[in-house]
């Protein structure tokens, strides 16, 4: 396997040098290099924070009644959905400290690199953020550079499975959504390996929720819709204690979660065609949003 950093990768060489490690890995790969979703884009050009996960809390539903002008309606609604967002990239950074400028932190899945620079922003840490799209490490790279924090916080093209990364350096780690890509046991094996005893890991994912029984409908949907394969909640709990990772705070995030899918629905620029599908499998209970906290031991 060939490992490559984003300062050194181009469109051109994504053929050739690509980290992922199997067909399926390869796909989500192509999916990710060719992905210009306005839902993930317009939100982040608002202030130049780029996340690939939904959001949280509260909405401001009055930015549903400007129907007077209707550019700035949507530009309301956009500026509310990407708050919620951030709101939800806060909550994670909030669970990774205490941490100190001379710390250094893992972005697992990183995508177009929003929170690696939240956790930056708000610790001073150093940050290495790893996705298998080279056309989001670039991405990500370049926002770094802009804001002239690239000496800090850096984007690698790589495999979270198999980073790389030196072991024991990372004072914490996470996946934000990023989970259902990858098999947890050997994720949470490269997440052990790389935080030093004592280090935090977080994350907040969807999962499917086991006493449903096994997934629903609108589970296999939200699969195929972003071809990933959703884990049971169980098979957290379980990888995490076969590799040392001992959770210490879990919340149910789900009705927190729903707000945001509900304002999507109404926002024409930017559904996707999945925002009934989350609401749904949200209220039947079948899919939770679930935030986990854990120690390495």
């Amino acid at each position: 396997m060939t490992i490559i950093d984003a300062v050194t990768t181009t469109t051109a060489q994504l053929p050739n040098q690509s980290p992922a490690q199997s067909t399926y890995q390869t796909r989500v790969a192509d999916y990710w290099n060719a992905e210009e979703n306005p839902v993930n884009l317009e939100l982040g050009r608002i202030d130049d924070l780029y996340h690939h996960h939904y959001g949280l809390g509260d909405a401001d539903w009055s930015v549903l009644d400007d129907d007077s002008d209707p550019a700035r309606r949507r530009d309301r609604i956009t500026a509310e959905l990407h708050r919620l967002e951030q709101a939800q990239a806060e909550l994670l950074a909030r669970h990774l400290g205490p941490l100190s400028p001379a710390d250094r932190v893992f972005d697992a899945g990183c995508g177009r690199g929003g929170g690696s620079v939240v956790a930056h922003l708000r610790y001073g840490c150093q940050a290495d953020g790893v996705t298998i799209s080279a056309k989001q490490a670039e991405f990500a790279g370049e926002q770094a550079r802009k804001r002239g924090i690239d000496d800090r916080v850096r984007y690698h093209h790589r495999n979270m499975l198999d980073t790389g990364l030196p072991s024991g350096q990372f004072a914490a780690s996470w996946n934000n959504e990023s989970t259902m890509y990858v098999e947890l046991e050997l994720l949470f094996a490269e997440h052990a390996r790389l935080l030093r005893r004592g280090g935090r890991y977080v994350t907040i994912t969807g999962c499917y929720n086991d006493t449903y029984g096994r997934a629903s409908r609108e589970v296999s949907l939200i699969n195929a819709h972003y071809i990933c394969d959703i884990h049971p909640r169980s098979e957290y709990f379980r990888a995490m204690a076969r590799n040392r990772l001992v959770p210490t705070h879990v919340e149910d995030l789900t009705a927190a979660a729903l707000p945001y899918w509900e304002l999507r629905k109404q926002a024409d620029h930017l559904v996707t065609g999945i925002e009934d599908t989350f609401i749904t499998a949200y209220e039947n209970g079948s899919f939770q949003y679930l935030l986990i906290v854990a120690d390495r031991v």
